[in-house]
């Protein structure tokens, strides 16, 4: 069965856009909407049967809530997200969240107006304060994805941040690196907080003291990632290797090394959370941590469908295992 994903892809789009065109959730330009629709045509693309209770009063339909944001990261957990429903028969409605509490809210109210049966949920910063309780008013099975929340008693899934982070640390460590700098993800998201725990945990294991200037808040973009490596090759002491939290700040501390003529991985080494298409296609193939998106993104649902048919059962946590992709910028010899 052709998805939304799909669909998207073929036409150029985003899913929301194609969601919003198959669902009429928000006006769509003209242009955009007819090659959504031959798109569409082309695929063979169709709605399953459930997918139409949105128009006929019946409460077959999910909603997505997260960043729509251009991180590879959030296209392949949308596209196992997608897929998952699809072959559960659910209509799937998306919203951007635009990563920000107050436009998550109003999002969310959006989407409980479509009278969704349940929702996936990668809250922002903040969430516990108005979305939250939006829910609560509005009591639906939801799903927390990606950003787990261990003090919060519902279904999340995300994967195993901390050892991860830890392991790639490890490996910097025995590669002979003892100052190792960090540029870490958006303050106040668990995934951000998890990551740095990774990073002390491997030092605290190997008696290996940190510097706390080696770690820098680079907001889990591109523009935050450049900066904060500038901050870093500013020091008097330099780092000698570099993690990066999540591969958009990846590509601004790339950015900034090769600006600054630095060679990696002869004049500095570095690693990344998240793994993408073209890693394996620099020069050198960047050691990433690969996340198992798209299998975040079904488990998702299937603990939200879980939810859905039993909604006294116990609140489950699943964290999946994350693979090291040993590549060359660390200053590994072999592949």
């Amino acid at each position: 069965m052709v998805t939304m994903t799909e669909v998207a892809h073929a036409a150029g789009v985003s899913v929301s856009t194609v969601s919003h065109v198959v669902n009429g959730t928000r006006l769509v330009a003209p242009k955009t909407r007819e090659r959504v629709q031959h798109a569409m045509r082309i695929l063979g693309y169709q709605q399953h049967p459930t997918a139409r209770s949105l128009a006929a009063g019946s409460n077959r339909t999910i909603g997505l809530a997260l960043t729509a944001a251009s991180n590879p990261y959030w296209a392949d957990l949308i596209q196992g997200i997608d897929g998952e429903a699809t072959r559960a028969g659910l209509n799937l409605i998306m919203v951007d969240t635009r990563d920000d509490a107050r436009h998550e809210a109003v999002a969310i109210a959006n989407l409980l107006a479509h009278h969704i049966e349940g929702l996936v949920i990668a809250p922002a910063v903040g969430w516990r304060d108005l979305t939250l309780p939006l829910l609560r008013d509005h009591p639906i099975p939801y799903v927390v994805v990606d950003r787990i929340d261990p003090d919060l008693r519902v279904d999340q899934v995300g994967v195993e941040n901390e050892a991860a982070t830890a392991a790639v640390i490890d490996h910097l460590i025995s590669l002979g690196h003892t100052r190792i700098g960090m540029l870490t993800g958006i303050s106040g998201l668990s995934t951000s907080s998890e990551r740095l725990r990774g990073y002390h945990l491997a030092h605290q294991r190997a008696g290996v003291a940190v510097d706390p200037r080696l770690v820098i808040n680079g907001s889990s973009s591109s523009a935050g990632g450049r900066k904060a490596a500038w901050e870093l090759l500013e020091l008097r002491e330099p780092p000698t290797a570099v993690f990066a939290a999540n591969n958009d700040m990846t590509i601004g501390a790339l950015a900034a090394f090769r600006a600054a003529g630095v060679k990696v991985p002869r004049d500095l080494a570095i690693a990344a959370f998240d793994d993408f298409a073209w890693a394996d296609l620099f020069s050198p193939g960047l050691t990433t941590v690969a996340q198992p998106s798209a299998a975040i993104g079904a488990r998702a649902v299937q603990l939200l469908i879980r939810r859905m048919n039993d909604p006294g059962a116990p609140p489950q946590t699943s964290r999946l295992p994350a693979e090291i992709m040993h590549r060359e910028s660390c200053g590994c010899i072999t592949r």
